[in-house]
């Protein structure tokens, strides 16, 4: 057999030494992505074990996420890195509705952080982090993060540079300092969630832009500045949240003169550029017009709540530094200084490439499931838009995938006024694994097949 593993130094009960064994062996390289395990029976005869110790163990493991089973072929080591099920409330037991990146085995995230944290700890140890740090970032946190953010953003220096606990902070403390109750703030006629929370709770009126599949329409931005004189634009211009749509190097030309011209300011929403680099932001042709965020949450992972934003001015960035000390005081510290240790020495690059070919292979699995439906979907995205039959509402087929244990994210959380369209956001990288994917496009499927309902209102 290819593996068979060591569990007589290990503590606990027979199964569970199994699984940690698997866990340690990955980790350690002896255990690969996609490598087949020994059939159940093989190696409770090699480990000399009885056969429910062995299935017990490969049942935990795939609950953990480490293991998957292919009907007709076996076991596998998991395309994923361990991560157990999100503690989520019945009867939902896969959720596609958070806009996660994946984990995959190739990221090391495990060892990574450990590593991280031990060279944190050796080089000015780790209480050192647990009182209060200057709010937005120190000195040297800033100068690694701008250097490293200069090869999409060349005019990025420390001092227009703040740290946030994440984007939401930033578009909160943002809107707060450019708008008053009862301004005006334009986006896209689809957008993230998040911007919609914000301006309801500050009193801020959001105003939707038609786009197309290319994303928003410089002509109709341009009626809209002149129409609403906007205090801000709130854009995603890559990978754009939920329609996947990346702007053109035209439409970024042209937005950029229509918000010089309309005297306003640009907020650009940059959580999805590092997984397109090829996409240069809008901020490159009106820095002085445009507050620039960038987030870790997207490309790494959303609980190290590490954002960077990239003021217009240095007065600027004083002075979102003064919002942020006053709503949240500082981001965690430790997490700061773990994410600039990765930053300084190229580890978060490759965390990066590993999380963004891990989102290449989802969505070439998702296309070829959805290969028939109408959905708009790009190579490096998390998650990808996909039209709904006609016949049946959004509701409708909502609760149905519900109901068969499937939470996805129908269009009306993501529009700005009226007529949401008939489609949803599918999450990718919300699956712990491409196995807990395929199900979950299998669920969906039956439900986009199910024949029309004559009495379903639409």
């Amino acid at each position: 057999m290819d593996w068979v593993p060591t569990i007589a130094e290990l503590s606990g009960p027979r199964y569970q030494r199994i699984v940690d064994a698997m866990e340690a062996d990955i980790a350690a390289g002896r255990l690969v992505r996609g490598q087949q395990l020994p059939t159940q029976r093989a190696l409770a005869k090699a480990l000399r074990l009885d056969l429910t110790t062995v299935t017990r163990a490969y049942t935990e493991a795939r609950r953990r996420g480490i293991l998957e089973a292919r009907v007709g072929q076996g076991s596998f080591v998991s395309e994923t890195s361990a991560r157990r099920a999100v503690d989520l409330p019945h009867p939902v037991t896969i959720d596609l509705s958070m806009n996660v990146p994946p984990h995959p085995l190739e990221a090391q995230l495990d060892e990574r952080i450990l590593a991280g944290l031990e060279a944190i700890r050796q080089q000015s140890g780790l209480t050192a982090y647990l009182n209060y740090q200057p709010p937005g970032g120190s000195p040297h946190e800033l100068d690694v993060a701008a250097k490293w953010m200069r090869t999409r953003v060349p005019h990025v220096r420390a001092d227009r540079l703040v740290i946030f606990p994440g984007t939401q902070t930033i578009l909160f403390n943002l809107i707060a300092y450019l708008a008053r109750p009862g301004d005006i703030v334009l986006t896209e006629a689809l957008t993230f969630p998040g911007i919609k929370a914000v301006a309801a709770r500050l009193d801020v009126k959001l105003i939707g832009v038609a786009m197309d599949e290319g994303g928003i329409l410089p002509d109709a931005l341009a009626k809209a500045c002149r129409e609403h004189k906007p205090k801000a634009v709130y854009l995603i211009p890559t990978l754009h949240n939920p329609t996947t749509a990346t702007l053109s190097t035209e439409r970024r030309s042209a937005i950029a003169k229509i918000i010089r011209d309309a005297d306003t300011t640009l907020i650009e929403d940059d959580a999805y550029g590092l997984l397109d680099r090829s996409a240069s932001p809008i901020a490159n042709l009106i820095p002085e017009r445009t507050y620039l965020a960038t987030t870790l949450s997207k490309c790494i992972a959303p609980a190290l709540r590490v954002a960077y934003l990239v003021t217009s001015d240095a007065a600027a960035q004083e002075q979102m530094r003064s919002y942020l000390q006053s709503t949240v005081q500082m981001p965690a510290p430790l997490m700061v200084a773990l994410v600039t240790h990765w930053l300084e020495s190229g580890v978060a690059d490759r965390i990066i490439t590993a999380i963004r070919n891990e989102a290449v292979g989802r969505q070439q699995l998702a296309q070829r499931a959805l290969r028939g439906f109408q959905f708009l979907a790009k190579p490096a995205a998390h998650h990808l838009w996909l039209r709904l039959p006609e016949g049946r509402s959004r509701t409708e087929i909502a609760a149905q995938l519900l109901r068969n244990g499937l939470a996805v994210i129908a269009s009306d959380a993501f529009v700005v006024g009226d007529h949401p369209p008939h489609a949803a956001r599918l999450s990718l990288g919300a699956a712990r694994n491409r196995a807990e994917l395929s199900q979950a496009l299998q669920i969906l499927l039956s439900a986009l097949h199910r024949p029309v309902d004559a009495r379903q209102i639409v």
